[in-house]
């Protein structure tokens, strides 16, 4: 509590994010540019299972994936030590490769555990189905494994689904969302956890037209799943070629049409992104639900607004850029945010106050009474986020734009001293030589006797995963 109040923003943090700044081009470094001013980035570890039990026709893994064991467990600690110097403290880590929660339950729970141990806060990224094939797998991962973050991917591309799945249209696999948002909440609730999760879908030119259903759903759904993050479909890794991708503009179309019906307007895009802008786009809203009412929404920062401009600017000139409050203890927070207050009380009563009582009104309401019926549990207010991340494929990383958009790449991954991008990553033949890698450090075959597997033996015996 004493260095929240002290410190909200770690002297750590300060530093890696002046660092990201400097690296940036100076067209980049504009007065909404999240890298370097809010976030140091975020990354992922590679090895730690890259065999998946799926066969979806948009993957981004190689053709030999199901044929190679993980890396050796401290190789993926060695990742993580990494990752937390980039990163700094609660760094954004994703845990994922090929299905990780294919993993041994002891195995999965050690990396988690480092993760925390070293100050990052791991998400991890799964299809769900070991979830439904193992109902307390969640629970024990966020009990024993200090989870507190997961991404659940769901899209007609995949194929491998317990159960009867084959599903025409997005809105066809409502029901499984269910099933996940249901798992989500319980798990909250036996656990004492704010787990928070994310849903993923790769969009193609099939399943396009069903952005639109998924956002609804998700918006409904937001107290299980607080954001929706769409992946038009990059050629890379083993996907099908008979698939064709979207382009932003089209996908974002349908995005609009959806949050149109709440009073949001995404014709013009938010002033703020992370990195290059053509990398990824990314809405942030104020939705506010009253009985009786449908919900209404409103972005956290409107383009073209002198106000929201104002209090943004005013906000990273008090050098509060960096602040996370996410897995803070109630004290903690509550003294993170006092020492925010001391530091520009005048801020807070004034310029801030007014316009939060300005943004209130938009709702049709005032700022006493929303607390008001806040308190009384008359009223919810809460966020919601739609982003896209836009990977590349080999051509377009080879033009200039796609150079530029790797330099200010935000999402990297440790490979030996350097940290890489995740396009170079998935778009060269980098993953296969670090997998090649990989069975060198764990010592356990050459390349001649490595197996060529069935995908579903690393559903079935897990266990012989080497680690």
């Amino acid at each position: 509590m004493w260095d929240a109040l002290r410190a909200p923003i770690p002297q750590e943090k300060k530093d890696l994010l002046a660092d990201r700044w400097s690296s940036l081009e100076p067209a980049l470094r504009t007065d909404f540019q999240g890298f370097g001013q809010q976030s140091t980035g975020c990354g992922a570890v590679l090895g730690a299972f890259p065999r998946c039990d799926f066969d979806c026709r948009g993957c981004y893994l190689g053709a030999d994936a199901n044929a190679v064991k993980p890396f050796d467990r401290q190789e993926i600690f060695r990742q993580l030590d990494a990752l937390r110097r980039h990163l700094g403290p609660k760094g954004n880590v994703q845990i994922t490769d090929g299905e990780v929660t294919l993993l041994p339950i002891k195995v999965l729970l050690a990396i988690l555990r480092y993760a925390r141990d070293i100050g990052l806060i791991p998400m991890l990224m799964t299809h769900g189905d070991s979830f439904r094939r193992k109902p307390d797998l969640l629970t024990r991962l966020v009990a024993e494994g200090g989870l507190t973050e997961v991404s659940i991917h769901v899209d007609t591309t995949q194929q491998g689904r317990r159960g009867e799945w084959n599903p025409q249209r997005e809105s066809d696999l409502h029901p499984l969302r269910d099933e996940f948002a249901a798992l989500i909440r319980r798990v909250r609730r036996e656990t004492g956890v704010r787990l928070r999760a994310a849903t993923t879908m790769t969009v193609t030119s099939e399943n396009l037209d069903g952005v639109e259903s998924v956002v609804s759903w998700c918006l409904e759904n937001r107290d299980a799943f607080g954001l929706i993050s769409f992946q038009p479909l990059a050629p890379v890794g083993r996907t099908r070629e008979e698939l064709v991708g979207v382009k932003v503009a089209e996908l974002w179309e349908r995005v609009g049409a959806a949050l149109a019906e709440h009073g949001v307007d995404t014709s013009v895009r938010t002033p703020a992104w992370f990195g290059h802008p053509d990398c990824t786009r990314m809405e942030t809203l104020l939705v506010l639900d009253r009985p009786g009412r449908s919900p209404v929404a409103a972005p956290m920062l409107r383009p073209g607004e002198e106000r929201d401009r104002a209090i943004a600017e005013r906000y990273l000139e008090l050098g509060f850029g960096g602040v996370v409050f996410r897995d803070d203890s109630l004290s903690v927070r509550l003294a993170r945010g006092a020492g925010m207050f001391l530091r520009a009380p005048g801020w807070f009563f004034g310029p801030f106050r007014r316009w939060m009582a300005a943004r209130t009104r938009e709702f049709g309401t005032t700022l006493p009474r929303l607390v008001f019926q806040l308190l009384r549990g008359r009223a919810r207010l809460d966020g919601f986020s739609v982003a896209s991340h836009h990977f590349m494929g080999a051509e377009e990383m080879a033009t200039a734009k796609g150079q530029e958009r790797l330099e200010a790449c935000v999402f990297r991954l440790p490979v030996e001293d350097r940290m890489v991008p995740m396009c170079q990553i998935n778009a060269g033949d980098l993953r296969d030589r670090l997998y090649d890698r990989g069975w060198a450090v764990g010592k356990v075959a050459t390349a001649e006797e490595r197996p060529r597997l069935p995908v579903v033996d690393a559903v079935r015996e897990p266990a012989s995963a080497s680690l």
